[in-house]
C-alpha cells in the first residue's frame, strides 16, 4: 500500500452532509492506511482562526469515533478552485464530498458538486447519507458507447486492492448500430480487463428503451449497489449545466446512492501503479 497517497480530502462546511462524507472517507482511509484531511474554505483570511478551533474539535471527535486519523486545514478561496488546488498540493488520492442534491438555484445553474468535480485529475466520491457498508464491495459500472468509459477501470482496479469487490457491468442495447456497436466493444474490453486482474464481475444487458442513466439508477436501487461509478462528460460546457448533463441526475439521485466520479483524461495520474 506504500504507493498510495496518504490523504483523502473531505471539503468541510460544518453540515451534516459533510459529517457523512467524513464517515465514508474513514472507511477508505483505514483500508489504505491514509489520513482524512478536512478542508474548510473561508472567503477571508480573517475568518480562519475561528474556524480552526471548531475544526480541531471535530477532527478529534471523528478520530476517536471512527478509528481513522482525521486532520484539518483551512484555506482562503472558493470551492470551485481551492479544493482541486489542495488535491494537487497534497497529492491526495481522492476527494469525498457531501452534497445536498439539486435544490434552489442549483436547478437553474447546475449542480455545484459537478462544477467542483470537473477539472480534477483524481476521482470524487459524492455522498448524501451515512455509509450503509463497512467497505465498498458492490460497484455498479454503467458501460456506454463513449471511449472514456474505460478510464473508470483503473480506479476499479485501485478499489480492488482495498477490499474484495464485485463489479456489475451494465449496458444497454436497442439504440441502433451507431450506439450498440461501440457499447458492445467497450463491454468486451471491460470484461477482459477485469478477468485478467481476477476481479469478480457480472454482465447485465438492458433492452428497455429510455435514458440509460435513469435505468442505471433504477437498477442500482433494486440491487442495492454500494456505489455507482461514472465518468463526467469530456469538455463539459456551461450549456451542459443548463440543459442538464446526465451526471447531475446521477450525482443528486433521490435514492442517495454514493457516486464515484472520474474525470476523463488522456493521462490519468494513478494512486496505484501496479495495475
Amino acid at each position: 500500500m506504500s504507493n498510495f497517497s496518504d490523504s483523502i480530502i473531505v471539503p468541510y462546511d460544518f453540515t451534516e452532509k459533510a459529517d457523512f462524507a467524513i464517515k465514508h472517507a474513514a472507511i477508505m482511509a483505514k483500508n489504505m492506511n491514509a489520513e482524512v484531511i478536512l478542508l474548510h474554505i473561508v472567503k477571508k483570511a480573517s475568518e480562519a482562526a475561528e474556524a480552526e478551533g471548531k475544526l480541531t474539535e471535530i477532527a478529534n471527535k471523528f478520530t476517536a469515533q471512527l478509528g481513522a486519523t482525521v486532520k484539518h486545514i483551512t484555506r482562503e478561496g472558493t470551492i470551485f478552485k481551492t479544493i482541486n488546488e489542495v488535491v494537487d498540493e497534497l497529492k491526495s488520492v481522492c476527494v469525498v464530498m457531501g452534497t445536498h442534491g439539486m435544490k434552489g438555484m442549483q436547478k437553474i445553474t447546475g449542480s455545484w458538486a459537478l462544477k467542483v468535480i470537473v477539472g480534477c485529475h483524481v476521482p470524487y466520491l459524492i455522498v448524501q447519507k451515512e455509509p450503509c457498508y463497512n467497505e465498498v464491495s458492490d460497484i455498479l459500472f454503467p458501460v456506454d458507447y463513449k471511449l472514456e468509459t474505460k478510464e473508470k477501470l483503473k480506479w476499479v482496479s485501485m478499489l480492488s486492492y482495498l477490499s474484495k469487490i464485485k463489479v456489475s457491468l451494465l449496458g444497454q442495447q436497442g439504440n441502433g448500430p451507431m450506439y450498440d456497436n461501440p457499447t458492445k466493444a467497450n463491454m468486451s474490453f471491460c470484461k477482459k480487463y477485469l478477468a485478467e486482474r481476477e476481479i469478480d464481475f457480472d454482465t447485465v444487458w438492458l433492452d428497455q428503451r429510455g435514458s440509460f442513466y435513469e435505468l442505471s439508477l433504477k437498477y442500482a436501487r433494486e440491487h442495492n449497489s454500494d456505489v455507482i461509478m461514472i465518468t463526467t462528460t469530456r469538455d463539459i460546457a456551461f450549456h451542459d449545466y443548463i440543459l442538464g448533463a446526465y451526471e447531475q441526475t446521477i450525482i443528486a439521485n433521490e435514492a442517495e446512492i454514493p457516486v464515484f466520479v472520474v474525470n476523463p483524461r488522456s493521462e490519468v495520474k494513478l494512486a496505484y501503479q501496479n495495475f
